[in-house]
């Protein structure tokens, strides 16, 4: 529904990656993340959470720092001096993957080159369509000589991963978040870029994807269609629903990764196919349930 004066352009709808993908996976979960006010209860922190936060705030002071503090010594300090205990299940958990943290980023780190400069650390980046505008945090991007033998330079899209499961480039490639920023950077920092990379570091490995036009334009459309309903579920919001109404515009979408939601506790329908699961859990799966990666910043 547009609200605005007539003759006026439509307003774009503003979404990051994450927020169309909690509309695409939990209709429900989405309202009660943007749009309830107050917001319902969340269930406690996520040690996995706290995981993946630091080592992604450490990797982005790492890059920060001058090329003389650039040392795997200052890194694990770093994720030492600033580890949080939310989550875990006791301080002997925590301590356990402190040290696992800190092996993490000195492994991933022991090979980087102090005096390469990234692009861009924890840099923003936008583009918009006929009908949103979306934008996200880019862990870092890079400067790399082209691949074409131009002689000129392309950037290259990295996200740090540091969740149980190795990644591979199917997953770079279909990541629609990956997308979004190669076209972010690209209007925003008019380069050319391609490659987006996943760093996953548990295993120290690093899985590789090219974009090409159409691939793009594909992650593109699937974003600009996922806006398209968000937007109007979110009239319907504004114009005012009665709970059955909103239980109707805004379904739960139950499944396996119920027990992860941070609303598990209040949805029963969730808890009907996967009950809530411990904070700590991520960390000690061994029975092959799927587990949730850390949730994306932006």
């Amino acid at each position: 529904m547009n609200d605005m004066l007539p003759g006026m352009p439509t307003k774009l709808f503003v979404a990051t990656p994450t927020k169309l993908l909690n509309f695409a996976d939990c209709k429900r979960r989405y309202r009660y993340t943007y749009l309830e006010t107050p917001r319902p209860p969340k269930g406690p922190p996520w040690a996995h959470n706290t995981v993946g936060a630091i080592v992604h705030e450490v990797l982005a002071e790492f890059w920060r720092r001058p090329a003389s503090r650039r040392t795997g010594v200052e890194a694990v300090n770093l994720v030492r001096s600033s580890w949080r205990h939310e989550g875990f299940r006791d301080p002997e958990q925590s301590a356990v993957w402190r040290e696992r943290s800190a092996d993490m980023v000195a492994t991933y780190l022991h090979n980087a080159d102090p005096y390469f400069e990234p692009r861009g650390v924890e840099r923003t980046v936008s583009f918009s369509t006929e009908r949103a505008s979306l934008r996200g945090r880019v862990d870092r991007i890079d400067e790399r000589p082209a691949r074409d033998g131009s002689g000129g330079t392309e950037l290259a899209i990295v996200d740090y991963k540091t969740g149980r499961r190795p990644l591979t480039s199917a997953d770079a490639k279909s990541s629609l978040a990956l997308a979004l920023y190669v076209l972010g950077a690209r209007r925003v920092m008019h380069r050319p870029c391609t490659r987006v990379e996943l760093h996953h570091l548990p295993t120290n490995t690093i899985a590789v994807a090219d974009h090409d036009e159409e691939s793009l334009a594909r992650h593109r459309r699937r974003a600009e269609s996922i806006a398209d309903d968000a937007a109007a579920a979110e009239a319907e919001w504004k114009q005012g629903l009665t709970p059955a109404e909103a239980d109707e515009a805004f379904p739960p979408e139950p499944s396996a990764l119920c027990g992860w939601c941070d609303f598990a506790r209040i949805c029963p329908e969730g808890r009907r196919v996967a009950p809530p699961r411990d904070p700590w859990a991520a960390l000690d799966e061994t029975d092959g349930l799927p587990a949730p990666e850390i949730a994306e910043a932006g």
